[in-house]
């Protein structure tokens, strides 16, 4: 089964070696955190904010181009969870003669959600996903010490 999810957050979680940024989803009503670099976590964290960019970063690249190209990303999926690893696929189409073309690509769960909140598409989680790395919404601290939602 899957969920649809929505990314109410960039924060960061504690590990041994420091503080890591993860991107903080909302699904089943539960908190699901995937850690990502530091550098996915300011892509995304610039779109939520609405942060304007003078020049696009690669993330509104890829959707530049893609669109030019006729296609589109219908949505994305975290769909795998292994040894720690969250795994990611990105749905896209484009028209050929009237037709669509669908695809899937592997990607990275940090790129698959920088495109999705740029586009504005869905986020679907897997049920396994969920299960596994779900967290009580009062169990995750956001940056000003709140336990829900920005």
């Amino acid at each position: 089964m899957e969920h649809e999810a929505e990314v109410v957050g960039v924060g960061a979680g504690s590990a041994p070696g420091g503080d890591v940024p993860a991107v903080i989803l909302s699904v089943r009503g539960e908190y699901v955190p995937i850690f990502v670099s530091g550098d996915q976590a300011r892509s995304i964290a610039t779109v939520l904010e609405n942060e304007p960019f003078d020049r696009p970063l690669t993330h509104d690249l890829l959707v530049e181009i893609l669109t030019e190209f006729g296609g589109a990303i219908d949505r994305v999926r975290i769909d795998d969870l292994s040894d720690g690893t969250f795994y990611a696929k990105v749905d896209a189409e484009r028209y050929e003669s009237g037709e669509p073309e669908r695809f899937v690509f592997d990607a990275r769960p940090s790129d698959a959600l920088a495109l999705a909140v740029r586009i504005e598409c869905p986020i679907i989680v897997s049920e396994e996903v969920i299960d596994e790395a779900g967290r009580p919404p009062d169990s995750i601290r956001f940056g000003d010490g709140r336990r829900d939602g920005p």
